[in-house]
C-alpha cells in the first residue's frame, strides 16, 4: 500500500482542527436540552462522510436519535467491513473539575503526551476515535487506496445504551451486511506496547430507590422511631459484598466463566507496574475481590458498583430532616456467559428482600447487554494483528477490557458478524471523566494504521477462498 503516514503528517493540522470543531458540540444524548445539538452533530458526521469519499450518506431516522450511515463500494465481489462509532458523549459534570470547559478543546502537553493532546468531552470516547476512521477512509480514497468495500454506521445513542440501535439493525440487515466489524472505543494499553481488545464485559445497570414515611421529617422529632430510607440504602448497599468484596447476590457466580491458570498467566505477561496505576490515581492501594490480581479484577471477574447515590437534603448549611426517599444508580460489570437478564432479575430479587420493614423498595432496570469474546485466530483479529506489526513495529497484546459494549453481542446476534477492537486511547484518557483527553500521536497512529487493517483483512479473505 501507499504511504499513510506521509498523508497524515501532511494533513494533521486540517484533521485536528475539524476533529476539534466536532468536538465544540455538546452532543449529550442522556439530557434533552441538547437534542438540538445531538442532530446536529450527526449533520456533521454525514458531511465528513461525504468529503471523505463514501458515495451514499444517509441520516437515517430512529425512534431517537438518528444514525448516519455511509458506504463506498467498490466491487461486489470484495470484502465488506462495516465500521462502528458513536457520535453522542457523556454529560461533562462535575464542571467544577476540568481544567478547561469541556466543549471549548484545547490542545496541551503533558508527562504522557509530549506532542500534545486535546481535551474536551469525547475527545477519546468516541468522536477522536471514530474520527481516525473517517480520516482513514480519505487517505484510501484519496491515494485509491482502498481495496475493499467500506461501511459506516455512527449513533448518537451509545452513551445511552444504544435503544434504537436493534430498532435499526433489524430493519437494515441487507443494507448492512459485512464480512469484518471494525470499532474504535477501546484503548491499549501503551503508546509503546499496542494491544487489541478480545473481550468485553457484559452491563446490567439499575436503579433503585427506597421509601419511608409519606413526607420528609423533622430529624428531631421523629429520628429514631421510622426508618430512614438513606441509612437503610447505605446499610443494603453495603450489604451487596462480603469482607473479601465478593458480591453476595444468590446464584450471581453461577455462570462466571473461570480462566484456565494458562490464560491467566498469559494476562499476567502484559506490561503492568502496580505502584504507577496507584500513583496515577493518587491512591495508596488497590481494592477488590480476594485472590485476583488488579488487571484480573478490571477485565475478567464481575464487579458491581454504585455510580451515584443521593437523597435529603444536600444544600449550604443544614436542613435536620430525615427524608422520604433515598436513591442510587448501579452498575453490574458481568463476564462471558453471564446473562444480564438474569442478573438484573436475581439483583431486583435479592434487593427487595433484604429490605426492612417500614420502607418500601423499587428497582428499575435501565440498559445491559452481553459480554462478548473476539477468537484470536479469527482472520479479523489477525489482520489487525499485521496492522499494528507494520505501524507500531512489534506485535500487539490480546487483551480483556472491562469495559462494556452492548451492542457487540447484538451485532453478532443480528448480522452474523465479529467485531474487531482497535483501540488507540489510554486508560489515562480519562474518559467518562473530568479532563477527558486524546493523545495527537494516537489519533494520527490511529489513522496511520487502520488503512493497514483494510489491506491485511482483504489479503486474507482473498487466501480463504
Amino acid at each position: 500500500m501507499k504511504d499513510a503516514k506521509n498523508y497524515v503528517d501532511k494533513h494533521q493540522e486540517r484533521f485536528l482542527n475539524e476533529l476539534i470543531d466536532l468536538l465544540k458540540i455538546p452532543s449529550i444524548s442522556a439530557d434533552k436540552s441538547y437534542r438540538d445539538d445531538v442532530f446536529n452533530t450527526a449533520d456533521a458526521v454525514a458531511e465528513r462522510l461525504k468529503e471523505a469519499g463514501c458515495d451514499t450518506v444517509e441520516v437515517c431516522e430512529t425512534p431517537g436519535y438518528p444514525i448516519v450511515y455511509g458506504e463506498k463500494l467498490i466491487d461486489k465481489n470484495l470484502p465488506t467491513i462495516l465500521v462502528y462509532g458513536h457520535y453522542d458523549v457523556q454529560p461533562p459534570d462535575p464542571l467544577n473539575l476540568w481544567d478547561s470547559a469541556p466543549f471549548e478543546p484545547v490542545i496541551k502537553k503533558t508527562d504522557l503526551h509530549p506532542e500534545g493532546a486535546i481535551f474536551a468531552r469525547g475527545a477519546c470516547d468516541d468522536k477522536g476515535q471514530m474520527y481516525m476512521h473517517v480520516k482513514a477512509l480519505e487517505y484510501m480514497t484519496q491515494n485509491d487506496d482502498l481495496p475493499c468495500n467500506v461501511k459506516f454506521m455512527i449513533e448518537g445513542e451509545e452513551e445511552v445504551g444504544s435503544e434504537n440501535l436493534g430498532w435499526f439493525i433489524s430493519r437494515n440487515q441487507t443494507k448492512l451486511a459485512n464480512d469484518v466489524i471494525l470499532i474504535s472505543d477501546t484503548g491499549m494499553i501503551a503508546k509503546d506496547t499496542p494491544s487489541i481488545t478480545t473481550g468485553l464485559r457484559g452491563l446490567s445497570y439499575v436503579e433503585v430507590e427506597v421509601t419511608g414515611p409519606n413526607r420528609d421529617l423533622h430529624s428531631g422529632l421523629y429520628g429514631g422511631a421510622v426508618a430512614n430510607p438513606i441509612n437503610v440504602l447505605t446499610k443494603m448497599i453495603a450489604s451487596l459484598h462480603d469482607e473479601d468484596n465478593h458480591i453476595t447476590i444468590p446464584g450471581f457466580y453461577d455462570d462466571v466463566e473461570e480462566l484456565s491458570s494458562d490464560e491467566r498467566n498469559k494476562m499476567a505477561e502484559a506490561p503492568f507496574s502496580l505502584e504507577n496505576y496507584q500513583k496515577a490515581l493518587d491512591i495508596e492501594s488497590v481494592y477488590g475481590e480476594v485472590g485476583y490480581t488488579t488487571n484480573e479484577r478490571n477485565s475478567i471477574r464481575p464487579t458491581l458498583d454504585v455510580n451515584g447515590i443521593w437523597g435529603g437534603y444536600i444544600g449550604e448549611g443544614a436542613k435536620t430532616v430525615i427524608a422520604s426517599k433515598a436513591f442510587a444508580k448501579i452498575s453490574m460489570r458481568l463476564v462471558p456467559d453471564q446473562d444480564w437478564k438474569k442478573i438484573t432479575d436475581l439483583f431486583k430479587t435479592h434487593f427487595e428482600s433484604i429490605a426492612p420493614k417500614g420502607v418500601r423498595v423499587k428497582v428499575t432496570p435501565h440498559h445491559g447487554g452481553q459480554a462478548y469474546v473476539t477468537p484470536i485466530d479469527h482472520i479479523g483479529y489477525k489482520a489487525a494483528e499485521k496492522a499494528y506489526e507494520k505501524t507500531f513495529g512489534k506485535t500487539p497484546i490480546p487483551q480483556r477490557s472491562g469495559g462494556s459494549i452492548p451492542i457487540v453481542s447484538l451485532f453478532e446476534k443480528e448480522l452474523n458478524s465479529k467485531t474487531i477492537l482497535m483501540g488507540f486511547g489510554l486508560d489515562s484518557d480519562a474518559i467518562h471523566s473530568p479532563n477527558e483527553h486524546f493523545g495527537i500521536w494516537n489519533f494520527l497512529k490511529g489513522i496511520e494504521t487502520i488503512p493497514h487493517f483494510y489491506h491485511e483483512f482483504t489479503k486474507l479473505k482473498s487466501e480463504e477462498k
